[in-house]
């Protein structure tokens, strides 16, 4: 399984980066074992209020959320989660946020996620971490 984290969906829809839009949109659509993560979903509606003034809706951001959930296995938060996101943030320093990410791809079994964030670190305790905006991204 793979997941994304909240960036690609939003480059997905952010026209001012036509290069990393493509590629995000191209990413999505070929993913058919994909994982959408709770967190994820809820960053995405709140970051997708930002791309306003570009055109992109709200109702659109919902609508994606619920075309995505059609398509995808969701993850809900569960209290292991956060457990292991404390143990994340001491052994690996990652923000709160992120080790929540990290940790819900973890608990379900997610073997890739999809990110700009996490720079330098390509693996987390199994969980392979890939850049596709990367020029070395295939």
């Amino acid at each position: 399984m793979n997941a994304l984290d909240t960036n690609i969906l939003i480059y997905a829809h952010d026209s001012r980066d036509p290069q990393k839009q493509q590629r995000a949109a191209k990413l999505i659509a070929s993913l058919t074992d994909g994982v959408l993560l709770w967190q994820v979903a809820c960053e995405y509606l709140a970051a997708s209020r930002k791309l306003e003034p570009f055109g992109y809706s709200f109702s659109h951001a919902r609508q994606d959320i619920r075309d995505l959930r059609r398509l995808w296995t969701t993850q809900l938060p569960s209290w292991g989660v956060l457990d292991r996101a404390s143990d994340l943030i001491s052994t690996h320093k990652l923000s709160f946020w992120d080790a929540m990410i990290v940790a819900a791809c973890l608990e379900l079994g997610v073997a890739r996620l999809y990110t700009e964030d996490f720079g330098g670190q390509p693996h987390i305790d199994g969980l392979e971490i890939v850049n596709p905006f990367a020029e070395n991204f295939g």
